[in-house]
């Protein structure tokens, strides 16, 4: 989505905007100033929401706002700022007038725990496994219904979406997917054993499973974007393409443009 002539720059500028914050306070500064400027309507009758934050805020917002079909605009008043634009207060109407679209989906996340129960979650960025005791993980990964590797020793693993490859799968060495890429990013954390397996890429549309190997004497707990499951015994992880995150960016800093740059930082 772009808007570029002057009509639909006037239009834009009657735009119903709804405001969002975290709560440190640089983000509730901005929420004040701009809802005294534009307006503030509620979320559900909204035609763009503003989040004000950092990039943990705006996942908090596109997962809480999911089901409105609204494109969300960020503005970064948190620390790394990766999904967000740049803070300017005096050019907002410009600024969504001129947005360009991306639009992401996330990951389900079914993680079965050792009670029986049955865990959902989306993730935009990732859903890991981690160790939750004093020994290492080991896991069996199944693609598709086959088994891919056995034993996987190690601190954890995560299955990343290209959105979500330059956070927590970047950190632990996984790769950087591009934006719109059809792929999925399998990375080991601290692996043992085998002690160089470096992960794997995968289509999108591969189903991955972890069994957990003696789960009672080395416990793991599963995390999808920040909402966790303890002492799981088995996790699921898909893409979910019946869930579209619409998120706008200012042109010429679009997730593509921030992948790339990010890999000759």
């Amino acid at each position: 989505m772009s808007y570029r002539n002057a009509k639909e720059i006037n239009a834009m500028a009657r735009l119903k905007i709804a405001f969002a914050a975290s709560p440190v306070p640089l983000a509730q500064q901005a929420f004040a100033a701009l809802s005294a400027t534009h307006g503030n309507v509620p979320q559900a009758d909204a035609d763009v929401i503003v989040a004000l934050g950092g990039d943990g805020f705006m996942l908090q917002t596109l997962h809480a706002t999911q089901k409105l079909s609204v494109p969300v605009y960020g503005m970064n008043r948190g620390t790394v700022g990766f999904l967000m634009n740049e803070f300017h207060a005096d050019d907002l109407a410009k600024r969504l007038a001129e947005a360009v679209e991306e639009v992401i989906n996330p990951l389900v996340m079914n993680a079965l725990t050792v009670d029986g129960q049955m865990h959902e979650a989306l993730a935009i960025n990732e859903v890991s496994l981690l160790r939750a005791g004093p020994q290492a993980a080991r896991l069996r990964i199944s693609v598709d219904g086959k088994e891919r590797m056995k034993e996987l020793v190690c601190d954890g693993a995560l299955v990343a979406t290209p959105a979500g490859s330059t956070a927590y799968n970047y950190s632990a060495h996984g790769p950087i997917l591009p934006i719109g890429s059809d792929v999925l990013a399998l990375t080991a954390m601290a692996a043992f054993r085998p002690r160089r397996w470096r992960g794997a890429l995968l289509p999108k549309r591969a189903v991955v499973r972890f069994d957990v190997i003696d789960s009672a004497k080395r416990p793991v707990m599963a995390d999808a974007d920040g909402k966790s499951v303890r002492n799981v015994v088995s996790v699921e992880i898909r893409s979910d393409p019946s869930v579209r995150h619409r998120i706008l960016f200012d042109p010429g800093h679009g997730l593509e443009e921030r992948l790339i740059r990010e890999q000759f930082a």
